[in-house]
């Protein structure tokens, strides 16, 4: 019979202080650390000091890399001069990030979701429930696991419980007496991921009709930003790190080959993988939606105020070198 897991044992704050130290973590002032710790919460914490334990090499000098995670292996050692200090900056920068971020998405959401409800309510102000707009591979029921799915009548459920359950006065004006809640009415309940899901899930009709209207050439490529950006939406509304979080997908500039503004950008993979070039496509969104809007200059102010960390440079965040945000490219002081 298996042996349990072995569940490592609970420590308190000041055993959690002791044990940093031990493994070589600069920590001047023992009455705040453990004050951070309990605010925050070790783990959570340790996502932000993990890049600064030691990493472990081979025989060749190269990095032992997770066979599964295809990262860098660590040693519980920090690297030298690694400032708990400084950890609760990186911390609090992060905070910021998130909070910039999801202030420039907001304004994204916003923004297509009129779109969407113009160009589509004006053929039909009730075409959000009809199936005659959608393509024809969503509404198709497929069988997924022993089990049938049809991803347009989960777009339905999905709306029909925002719906029910929304406090906006335009809805429950409606609700209450039964009537039919128009396009323009209706999108005030929509969360982004359900717009970025109908936009997905429009024929190629109607999504040509929304990328004339944004600027965009390909469908495709406002499905990745869209999609990308929820993802990003979500981890910071729930306060994940994102600071250095890479993407499982980058964000696709297929159509934007010749764009000025991203050819002066040269997004690498990398980049578009991270929040660097997770910025820049929001900011392409942002200042089409409001050309006097200041939140790229909100953006490189905040880049610029980065701890100093050795172990958490530039490059992390998508940025090409450790000289950080190039203000030139973007036309900002």
């Amino acid at each position: 019979m298996p042996s349990p897991p072995v569940i490592k044992p609970h420590l308190e704050y000041q055993e959690l202080v002791d044990r940093l130290k031990e493994r070589g973590m600069i920590i001047s002032d023992e009455a705040r650390a453990i004050r951070k710790l309990s605010q925050i919460g070790y783990y959570r914490l340790s996502g932000f000091w993990y890049p600064c334990r030691r990493p472990r090499f081979d025989n060749d000098g190269k990095f032992l890399k997770d066979a599964e995670t295809g990262l860098p292996v660590r040693d519980d050692r920090f690297q030298d001069n690694i400032n708990f200090n400084d950890i609760i900056d990186l911390y609090l920068f992060d905070k910021k990030l998130r909070q910039l971020m999801l202030d420039g998405i907001e304004r994204i959401e916003i923004y297509m979701r009129s779109i969407i409800a113009h160009e589509i309510g004006k053929i039909d102000p009730l075409a959000y429930e009809k199936e005659e707009f959608i393509n024809p591979k969503v509404t198709a029921t497929k069988q997924k696991n022993g089990r049938a799915v049809n991803h347009w009548f989960e777009w339905m459920n999905r709306l029909c419980n925002l719906i029910n359950s929304s406090k906006e006065d335009c809805i429950i004006w409606h609700r209450k007496r039964g009537l039919p809640i128009p396009f323009w009415a209706v999108i005030e309940c929509w969360d982004y991921g359900l717009m970025s899901k109908y936009f997905d899930n429009l024929n190629g009709r109607c999504q040509q009709k929304i990328i004339r209207r944004v600027g965009f050439a390909k469908p495709s490529t406002l499905i990745s930003w869209l999609t990308e950006i929820n993802i990003l939406r979500n981890k910071c509304a729930h306060h994940a790190r994102i600071w250095n979080r890479a993407s499982a997908n980058p964000i696709s500039l297929k159509g934007f080959e010749t764009d000025p503004y991203f050819q002066s950008l040269n997004l690498d993979l990398e980049a578009r993988r991270r929040i660097y070039g997770q910025a820049a496509v929001i900011w392409y969104f942002v200042r089409k939606i409001g050309p006097s809007s200041d939140w790229i200059k909100r953006f490189a102010d905040l880049v610029d105020s980065k701890p100093a960390l050795e172990p958490c440079p530039y490059t992390a965040m998508g940025f090409p070198d450790s000289s950080g945000f190039s203000r030139e490219l973007f036309g900002i002081d």
